[in-house]
């Protein structure tokens, strides 16, 4: 909007500018022309009315001017209508004819009557007066001195900060003068601790009631400037400032004031201590009649306890001799039932270490007879079963022989050989069964044919 503003003012600027230059430059070509017809005028007259003869001039446009300043007229008062409040302020409509009007107009876009209405502008933020205690060259701010009771001047150091009502806008620009810091708040403050300070002494301003004179100055302050449409939001007493000899002397009686004290306070110290060992001694004197009774107390309890033990102790000591003999009694009766017992325990064992020798004797004829018994039926089964089948005895060495001899040298003869009919057996039974003859006579009387050797490998037993 404030752009807009500004463009509405440069526009009608510009059209009466337009105006202006359009009316220079046609009165320029005005006389331009003019010149040059004077350089070159010529001598030749009216021959009937004798009357120099002169040229028209071109018109000057003022219809257009006219046009363009009055087409100039309206955005200025457009623009002239828009007022920007900016953050932080307010304004007050302020008009020619009745002047300052109700209502304040707030940080924003507002439109006014060109011509008749203006704005005021006013800071509504918080704003701070300050005075100073004495004057300083680094200080631009008032020096405020006020009177103590005794007539002694100080100087104060205050700080105000405040605002103004933007609801109260109308009736600050009205009836306040400007500016409302240095017209208004300054002397209101200036004179309320003026007003305060002759009710207290210096040394009660100084020390003890300085918060009291700023919380009653505080309340004036805001009650004397609220009714003017300002708020005060807080007053600060800052710092004092003494005259240079009421301080040196203040400062020797602080002096004296203290060292009296501080003597006081070495004189109570000194006091309490002598009281403190006065107390002690009496605690100590009490102690040690208490602990003297006390010992003498324990003494005769211990006594009477001993008296009182020895009554129970002979008793009981003829009882622990009396358990002790039962003691001794029994464990030797128990000794002697373990050794019995152990002794039966050994018999016992003995017994039943014979009994079982016995019985494994018993078990080992037993056993022996009954093997001796097996044996002998096995032979005599084995004997009727060779009687009845000799070729048997044969086969049985042959099967024995057979996991262990796999070549056998058999003389021709074979007259003292054992196995001989075993082998003719065999090999007559192997040629029989291929349907092949293969005997062959080799037997002489005398044993004079050559010797023939056979071999035959015999299967293993599984």
């Amino acid at each position: 909007m404030l752009a807009l503003k500004y463009l509405l003012m440069i526009l009608g600027v510009g059209l009466f500018g337009s105006a202006g230059a359009l009316v220079v430059y046609d009165v320029y070509l005005s006389e331009q022309l003019r010149r040059l017809l004077a350089r070159h005028k010529t001598s030749d007259l009216d021959a009937e009315t004798g009357i120099k003869a002169q040229r028209p001039f071109g018109p000057v446009r003022w219809w257009l001017a006219q046009r363009l300043a009055i087409s100039g007229v309206l955005p200025i008062l457009l623009a002239l209508s828009i007022v920007v409040i900016p953050d932080g302020s307010a304004g007050v409509r302020v008009s020619q004819i009745w002047g300052a009007r109700r209502g304040t107009l707030y940080p924003g876009v507002h439109f006014v009557t060109p011509l008749v209405d203006s704005v005021a502008l006013y800071d509504t933020r918080e704003q701070v007066y300050s005075t100073a205690a004495s004057a300083s060259a680094k200080s631009e701010n008032e020096v405020l001195v006020v009177q103590a009771r005794e007539g002694l001047n100080i100087g104060l150091a205050v700080s105000v900060r405040y605002r103004l009502d933007p609801r109260r806008l109308e009736t600050i620009h009205a009836n306040l003068p400007q500016p409302v810091g240095e017209e208004v708040v300054a002397p209101v403050v200036s004179t309320i601790y003026r007003q305060l300070a002759p009710n207290y002494i210096t040394q009660e301003i100084f020390a003890t009631k300085r918060e009291e004179l700023r919380a009653k100055a505080a309340v004036a302050i805001t009650t004397r400037l609220e009714s003017d449409g300002i708020l005060v939001r807080e007053v600060l007493l800052r710092d004092l400032q003494l005259p240079a000899e009421y301080a040196k002397g203040l400062e020797g009686l602080l002096l004296k004031e203290q060292e009296n004290e501080r003597l006081g306070t070495e004189q109570e110290i000194k006091l309490k201590e002598v009281r403190i060992a006065e107390l002690e001694a009496e605690a100590q004197k009490a102690r040690d009649v208490k602990q003297a009774e006390g010992q003498a107390a324990v003494r005769v309890l211990g006594a009477k306890a001993e008296a009182d033990a020895m009554q129970y102790t002979l008793p009981l000591k003829q009882k622990q001799i009396e358990q002790t003999k039962l003691e001794a009694e029994a464990r030797k009766e128990s000794t002697l039932a373990n050794a019995e017992a152990a002794a039966q325990a050994k018999i016992i064992d003995s017994k039943a270490e014979v009994e079982r020798q016995k019985n494994l004797s018993e078990a080992e004829a037993n056993r022996i007879r009954v093997t001796a018994a097996a044996d002998a039926e096995r032979m005599r089964f084995e004997a009727g079963v060779l009687k009845q089948n000799p070729m048997l005895i044969q086969k049985i060495i042959a099967e024995r022989l057979s996991d262990k001899l796999q070549i056998m040298m058999v003389p021709m003869d074979g007259k003292n050989f054992f196995a001989n009919d075993v082998m003719h057996s065999a090999f007559s039974g192997v040629t029989s069964g291929n349907g092949n003859a293969a005997a062959e006579d080799s037997a002489d009387s005398d044993g004079a044919a050559p010797a023939v050797s056979a071999q035959k490998r015999l299967p293993k037993r599984p």
